[in-house]
């Protein structure tokens, strides 16, 4: 089985970039299930229920968050309805929501995602290394391929998830700083994880934003209005092949593609012989 997981879509530019590029890749490199960042989603602050049905129609099967989830209050009617948008699991109890999904791939093997957020430098949430075990308890019975989205500030404590789940999960995937990190792996046990898969949107900016409102914040230390960031739109991406029978990791790939690039990329596709359906 190969999932593919989207790093933190930013805006318009990274919507944009998010439709054309998933189709492409899910073609070109044979994936069987999607799963995206979307908390960012909506002029980079949050996601709203229109953005994440358009978002589920690129063909991604399962929406992850974080902090930024309840930025646009509209979706706190949306997220109760929608089991394919996450939050995550480790808000307290109560919360509208929910923080896994077991989703299908397109042939009908199931598929698990934990949404889990950390504590250092972020909001005081519940214990996200005893959530992920719940979870993952809760899980098991229905499938063995199960990927967790970390979002965390501190690259430690999103290494330590790694070895935390390793060999419980098939993989553990960062978000939230919106910089791609090169330490891709899988660990011992079969777990593959990724310190921070990154963003999908701007990336001549400052994590999303425009430049000069960002470092006037860094000069001055006063508010400023960040808008979202127009130029260089990228794709970061983790692609990761799974023992379905284990739910071990076999194979992980860091993605990273320009508009320039996805342009060659569907030049390829076009080259390709067409499918036989019989």
């Amino acid at each position: 089985m190969r999932i593919l997981f989207v790093g933190d879509i930013f805006g318009k530019p990274g919507r944009e970039i998010a439709r054309r590029a998933i189709p492409a890749i899910v073609e070109q490199r044979d994936i069987d299930f999607v799963i995206a960042n979307v908390e960012n989603s909506a002029a980079g602050f949050g996601v709203t229920g229109d953005i994440a049905e358009t978002i589920l129609g690129f063909g991604v099967d399962v929406m992850t968050s974080g902090n930024h989830v309840w930025d646009k209050k509209e979706v706190l009617d949306y997220i109760p309805r929608q089991p394919k948008l996450l939050r995550p699991a480790n808000f307290p109890a109560g919360v509208p929501g929910r923080g896994s999904y077991v989703g299908r791939t397109r042939t009908g093997e199931p598929v698990g995602i934990i949404n889990l957020m950390g504590r250092i430098f972020m909001a005081p949430l519940d214990d996200p290394f005893a959530a992920a075990l719940r979870e993952i308890e809760s899980m098991r019975a229905k499938t063995r391929v199960i990927i967790v989205d970390f979002h965390g500030e501190a690259t430690s404590e999103k290494i330590a998830m790694g070895w935390h789940l390793d060999g419980r999960v098939t993989a553990v995937f960062g978000t939230h700083t919106h910089v791609q990190t090169a330490d891709e792996r899988v660990l011992p046990k079969g777990t593959a994880c990724l310190t921070d898969v990154g963003m999908t949107g701007p990336h001549d900016s400052i994590i999303g934003v425009e430049v000069q409102p960002a470092l006037n914040r860094f000069l001055t230390a006063l508010p400023q209005k960040f808008e979202t960031a127009t130029g260089n739109p990228r794709l970061h991406a983790v692609i990761v092949d799974a023992d379905e029978q284990t739910g071990r990791a076999t194979d992980i790939e860091r993605i990273s593609i320009s508009a320039d690039e996805l342009q060659e990329l569907a030049d390829l596709a076009d080259d390709r012989p067409v499918r036989s359906t019989v």
